[in-house]
């Protein structure tokens, strides 16, 4: 009886766990099928659109480029159409089927070397010398390496940037007599073989000819089977700039098509995204407002048919950058450029001006800080050929001079170390036995006269007052605190965007250069603009802080970006006051702009300005520069209610002597410019 029960008990164990494989069996069928069932049926689409990204490839096109317009609605920047080859490369290609087409394409379209920029001549040329055996000692400009270098290059002692280093020496040590090793046609093939694989590994669509003709477009369109990866971009475009000098260097440059991303600017780039074969901007207004002016690139999805050639399907479309509208007046400015131009050409490398080289203005509107004109040339005194440096305005420096005198005049006011209408009596001052004086003893002057007539001997008796001192002839100037009196006229001085970067929508903007030395005489320089010196747009932005009742505007190109065809504003680009002298200190401002006034009506600022008497304000500056003198004239207009505020330097313009000529600003560039100015805005 036991053994009975035992092989029932036996039986159902092994039956129980059959049941149970059986049951394990059934689940891990049910959970394959509903696998299979989500993998096939619930996520197909999924699947397959990952698969087609794995064995595809993301091409991006740039967009065509919004436009920059003047204030008026005039085209500075403007987009225009352009038929370009581009090549997209097979994947079956060698570099003997490159050096091929590349050859064809130079026989059969029109290539132009004058196109060519020096860096694609130089890539050309390492190009051309890899065409070579590896074993040549010439081998890929190879012999342009010192032998040390080539053995760290083959050694690997340069690590990973191994070929960036090699490429940028070769870049700097590739020059004239290189290139000329080529002929016509073999520069021509070696850059075209360098576009066609510039993007060799990336499936990239690259451009290698430009604008072509209508007659080459013409002919690829017939005998597209005999240039295989090779095809006519009709959506392509190029920069054109209207107007072409004016503002040409603050409006910057774009890269071509050909070009890509600039290799100093390509992490930059390649950061926010953009491919290596983007048209992107280099420079000034272009680079600066980029990304609103790029727009957004079309993407395709490359695929290669059965003969290795690239099959492309559009999954976005371009979308054409946004315009930008900047507060330039192109009348204004072309006006500027003009006068500043003329006034060089005619006076610089003259009797003495034998160093007058350059000249500068910047004219903002003295409601907002925007700019409304800006210009600067440059000379070379031996071939006296001009080159235009209107950026020269935010990225150059100049001794201000007299100018500033207006700063200080109201920073001792506000110190309470001078009082309105206190007068001191203007004569050579002898401190430690070394003269201090003005142009000519001028008497007995009030705040006001002393900035009319540019006494200098009133500004140093501020500048003694505010570090505690005390003038006593013939003695030694004792100053306690030189660096502490130093920064406090530095702040006042900051007040008015003296100092400091303004905070420009541009590229590259200087900030300023502090003077230097420890003995008390800096601290008279200082008061009469000979010691820091500043940028021509920073001195307009003092003239503008005046002008407006003490706001300190951050100046500004850009006002604001619309989309493209249309009035709809994106981008408000609105005035910003960075600061404002404060309210209880206004009646010391209001004594410097009588004072301004008072120096055009008067004369002092030049007999060309007195015709403007009571409608502009200003005020001159001449600073000693080694044996030259450079001239500003700082100012606004109308001096009532002043829409624009102006500076105008004009760096080593003069012989520092008895002989000294006459100020370039005040009596040659502004009175015409101001003039114009009236012209065209009658109502100021």
């Amino acid at each position: 009886m036991k053994r009975a029960r035992q092989t029932i008990s036996v039986d159902q164990v092994i039956s129980n766990r059959i049941l149970i494989l059986a049951v394990s069996i059934t689940v891990c069928f049910l959970i394959i099928f509903l696998r299979l069932f989500y993998l096939q049926i619930v996520s197909y689409n999924d699947y397959t659109a990952k698969r087609e990204d794995y064995t595809s490839i993301k091409q991006y096109t740039s967009a065509p480029r919004g436009q920059i317009y003047d204030c008026k609605g005039r085209i500075l920047a403007k987009t225009v159409v352009s038929h370009n080859i581009v090549f997209t490369s097979p994947n079956n290609m060698d570099s003997d089927d490159y050096e091929l087409y590349a050859k064809r394409i130079v026989k059969v379209f029109s290539v132009s070397a004058k196109d060519f920029t020096e860096e694609d001549k130089k890539q050309a040329y390492i190009t051309y010398k890899s065409f070579l055996s590896p074993n040549d000692s010439e081998y890929a400009a190879n012999h342009l390496l010192t032998s040390k270098e080539l053995k760290q290059y083959k050694n690997g002692a340069w690590g990973d940037n191994a070929e960036s280093k090699r490429y940028k020496i070769l870049m700097n040590r590739i020059g004239k007599k290189q290139i000329g090793e080529m002929t016509q046609s073999e520069l021509k093939m070696c850059v075209i073989y360098q576009r066609m694989i510039a993007n060799q590994s990336t499936g990239q669509e690259n451009v290698v000819l430009e604008d072509v003709s209508d007659d080459d477009v013409a002919y690829l369109v017939e005998h597209k089977t005999e240039f295989p990866g090779f095809d006519v971009d009709f959506g392509g475009w190029k920069r054109e700039y209207p107007y072409g000098e004016s503002l040409s260097d603050v409006l910057g440059s774009v890269t071509t098509s050909t070009q890509g991303l600039p290799s100093e600017l390509s992490s930059y780039y390649l950061s926010k995204g953009y491919q290596l074969n983007a048209s992107v901007g280099k420079s000034g207004l272009e680079y600066q407002y980029n990304d609103l002016l790029a727009g957004t690139p079309e993407i395709a999805k490359i695929t290669y048919n059965s003969k290795g050639l690239a099959q492309k399907e559009v999954v976005q479309e371009a979308k054409k950058g946004y315009d930008i509208h900047l507060s330039i007046d192109i009348d204004l400015q072309t006006s500027l450029d003009d006068i500043l131009k003329k006034t060089l050409n005619e006076y610089g490398g003259s009797a003495n001006r034998e160093n007058f080289k350059s000249l500068f203005t910047t004219v903002l509107n003295a409601k907002d800080g925007s700019v409304l004109a800006m210009s600067g040339y440059q000379m070379d005194l031996d071939t006296k050929g001009m080159t235009y440096f209107s950026t020269g305005n935010y990225m150059s420096l100049v001794n201000p001079g007299s100018c500033i005198k207006g700063a200080t005049v109201y920073m001792g006011e506000s110190e309470h170390v001078m009082s309105p209408g206190e007068t001191i009596v203007d004569k050579t001052m002898n401190i430690g036995g070394q003269e201090f004086s003005s142009y000519k003893d001028y008497g007995t002057v009030d705040d006001i006269m002393a900035l009319e007539v540019s006494s200098n001997v009133y500004m140093f008796n501020v500048a003694i007052r505010l570090a505690n001192a005390s003038y006593q002839e013939e003695q030694p100037l004792y100053v306690n605190d030189l660096q502490g009196t130093l920064n406090k006229m530095r702040g006042y001085y900051s007040m008015f965007g003296l100092g400091n970067k303004t905070g420009i929508d541009a590229p590259n903007e200087a900030s300023g250069y502090m003077g230097y030395g420890a003995e008390p005489g800096m601290l008279l320089y200082y008061s009469i603009g000979q010691f820091d010196m500043y940028s021509p747009l920073q001195l307009a932005t003092y003239g503008a802080t005046i002008a407006s009742n003490g706001n300190l505007y951050k100046p500004r190109f850009m006002s604001y970006a619309t989309e493209v065809n249309s009035q709809e504003v994106v981008v408000t680009n609105a005035k910003k006051i960075k600061s404002k002298l404060p309210e209880k200190n206004a009646a010391y401002l209001d004594r410097v702009k009588q004072g301004f006034s008072a120096c055009v009506s008067s004369g002092y600022c030049g007999d060309p300005m007195q015709p403007f008497a009571g409608r502009v304000s200003a005020k001159t500056g001449t600073a000693e520069v080694g044996d030259w003198t450079t001239a500003n004239l700082v100012g606004y207009a109308p001096s009532d209610d002043a829409t624009m505020a102006f500076a105008c330097s004009a760096p080593t313009s003069s012989i520092n002597d008895q002989s000294v000529s006459p100020n370039i600003c005040s009596n040659m560039v502004m009175p015409e410019f101001i003039q114009k100015y009236f012209e065209l805005y009658p109502a100021s």
